[in-house]
């Protein structure tokens, strides 16, 4: 009896043993692929889209200042204060324009679309200074924002030459209408996130189309492919359509600063890759993400390999202007692109993949 009460009880111990380690590696399993999407968009919001665009507005401001105390006092030195507040203004935009969604969102396009299009129409600049017409409400938006306003403050050969030209006063309305455009587009988008559109943002945590994931993931995704195929590629004339280079197409022409906004537009990029804020404290990004998943730690060590070689051949361009790198020998710029191009496959199809994220907008590059 006493024998087969315990055989019965040691069937009875594997049993519960059985059961036991199945629970266990289940819930092993369930803490190894969970991620709280909430933590990711929280993290973004607070570390890098709001600071980037309170950073935004406030540079903004001081470029309003100084445009505006330079059309009423024109000198040399009242110039090249504003020329220096656009520099410093642009350059925090860098990081702000990523985030082109929300209330960065308006009936006549975008934030991106009206403060950041280049090239610019001198044609269109110039007959609406001719024509005293500075209301800007219309769809000429290669004739307003950051790019115009670098055009009426360096555009004219030396800092001597603009300021001649600058006293014009048709001229002098003009810039100020298109800086005040600037700052009231800015301020729009900086306001919503402040007050409310935070927690829109991150409480929709799904993967669909609309959730704060996807537009993030979405829009990160679009602003990498505008330095490759705008910032890169339209200058080096390798988009479709384009038979040669023309180096009058590449971003911030006049003031001949493009590099310096290729490389802080790619250190965003990768910011929000890492989830790194701004002043770079590393917190949640898509690497996280990624590594809750199976299978994503071999894209996340391929993917970081790759962005240090875009990193490698940005940091090897030669210290002078891309529109000179371009007429003169175009070999390290084009090595960038091709880099840049091979990042994509893991910004797109592997991270499509594993994330279950669609690609919600047509990029037309054919890689």
């Amino acid at each position: 009896m006493q024998t087969i009460f315990s055989k019965s009880y040691f069937v009875f111990f594997l049993i519960l043993s059985f059961f036991g380690l199945s629970s266990c590696g289940k819930d092993s399993d369930t803490k190894k692929t969970e991620f709280d999407r909430k933590e990711l968009l929280e993290n973004i919001a607070t570390n890098l889209i709001i600071p980037s665009y309170q950073n935004l507005e406030s540079n903004t401001n001081l470029l309003v200042e100084a445009t505006q105390n330079f059309t009423q006092n024109p000198s040399i030195s009242t110039l090249e204060a504003a020329q220096n507040a656009w520099k410093v203004a642009y350059l925090s935009f860098q990081n702000a324009n990523v985030y082109n969604f929300g209330a960065a969102q308006g009936t006549l396009g975008s934030l991106l679309e009206n403060v950041g299009t280049f090239p610019i129409s001198i044609f269109k600049i110039q007959t609406a200074i001719t024509n005293q017409n500075s209301s800007l409400d219309n769809f000429d938006r290669d004739a307003r924002g950051f790019l115009a306003l670098e055009y009426l403050l360096f555009g004219r050969g030396t800092t001597a030459e603009v300021l001649e030209y600058s006293y014009n006063v048709n001229r002098q309305e003009y810039l100020l209408a298109v800086v005040l455009n600037i700052q009231t587009e800015v301020k729009k988008v900086n306001d919503s996130w402040k007050n409310g559109y935070k927690e829109t943002f991150i409480t929709n945590t799904g993967t669909d189309a609309g959730s704060g994931v996807s537009i993030l993931f979405n829009e990160w995704n679009k602003s990498f492919e505008s330095i490759k195929n705008f910032k890169l590629g339209l200058p080096l004339g390798r988009r479709a359509g384009q038979l040669e280079a023309d180096s009058k197409l590449v971003e911030a022409y006049y003031s001949k600063e493009s590099i310096t906004f290729l490389k802080a537009h790619f250190e965003n990029i990768e910011r929000i890759w890492y989830g790194k804020s701004l002043n770079g404290q590393d917190g949640i990004g898509f690497e996280e993400y990624l590594l809750s998943i199976e299978g994503g730690e071999a894209i996340v060590l391929e993917t970081k390999a790759q962005l240090e070689e875009v990193k490698k051949t940005i940091n090897l361009l030669p210290n002078f202007s891309m529109q000179d790198q371009i007429n003169a020998d175009s070999t390290a710029i084009n090595n960038v692109l091709t880099e840049m191009q091979k990042l994509t496959r893991f910004f797109k199809s592997e991270m499509i993949s594993l994330l279950g994220i669609t690609i919600t907008y047509d990029s037309g590059d054919g890689d």
